[in-house]
């Protein structure tokens, strides 16, 4: 559903594109465009709710230089977990910014969760965190990285679509009763933007990415991941669950292709 938000982004954020970026040696003025952007997507992506800064309920790590602007690592983290429904990550300058929605359900533990992103220009990161009240608290942090979503997937479309849809969970060694234990969910797909140029043509490759990811464990859901052409290639998902019995953890993942794709993972055995 992500991908319909991309030409209202554009429209919302036209005047604020157009102004340009602000001089370097003038960072108040930088920063009050930065600011007046965030306020423009919050508004489109939240209405009328109110978004207040908070890093007590959600903080943000993201590197202040990307090493590959292609594969951004970013960890949210959230302290006081028992109150948070979901949490939303925003690249404010990417062409589209909401880059996942990822909301927890009953099996899921939501401390800490793991995405790796495609960062286009030096740019405000915010994550947004969504209460069980239905409040709203957002984090930022300031990343500089370009070009993350022109990348090539790889040396040619074909080659980058190789194995697509094939997954990998890596569990932690030791998975313990009562204790949150951590996985890593790895999904094979390009995740085209369609802003990259196939290497081999020389014609821009039309977008296809991954839109919606669930995890569920036994009956119970871990999380369901929304995603647009912001996640990375090869998508990267680490998150926290709660072990209980020998049930096997499902997961099913759909592009914008109507592609869909089932795998279930044998869990650890939980120890006392």
């Amino acid at each position: 559903m992500m991908h319909i938000l991309r030409p209202a982004f554009a429209a919302a954020l036209m005047t604020a594109i157009c102004a340009g970026p602000a001089p370097a040696a003038d960072s108040s003025q930088a920063d009050a465009k930065r600011e007046e952007r965030w306020q423009l997507i919050a508004d489109y992506l939240f209405d009328d709710r109110e978004v207040l800064p908070n890093d007590s309920l959600i903080k943000i790590d993201a590197p202040k230089r990307a090493q590959d602007a292609a594969l951004v690592p970013i960890t949210l983290t959230m302290p006081e977990k028992d109150k948070i429904k979901s949490v939303y990550l925003v690249i404010d300058d990417n062409p589209a910014p909401l880059a996942a929605h990822v909301t927890f359900g009953p099996a899921a533990d939501p401390g800490s969760l793991q995405l790796r992103v495609r960062v286009d220009t030096y740019t405000n990161v915010h994550a947004v965190a969504e209460t069980k009240e239905g409040k709203l608290f957002s984090a930022v942090a300031f990343v500089k990285a370009s070009g993350g979503c022109s990348a090539p997937s790889g040396p040619s479309d074909a080659e980058a679509m190789k194995g697509m849809g094939e997954m990998r969970m890596k569990f932690a060694e030791s998975v313990q009763d009562g204790q949150p234990a951590e996985a890593t969910l790895m999904i094979r797909h390009p995740n085209f933007t369609g802003m990259q140029m196939n290497q081999l043509t020389r014609l821009y490759t039309p977008s296809r990415y991954i839109d919606k990811v669930t995890v569920s464990y036994g009956d119970q859901t871990v999380l369901e991941v929304s995603g647009d052409i912001s996640l990375s290639s090869n998508p990267a998902i680490g998150f926290n669950f709660v072990p209980r019995g020998n049930e096997p953890m499902k997961v099913v993942a759909s592009d914008t292709k109507g592609e869909r794709w089932e795998q279930s993972f044998k869990v650890p055995p939980v120890t006392n």
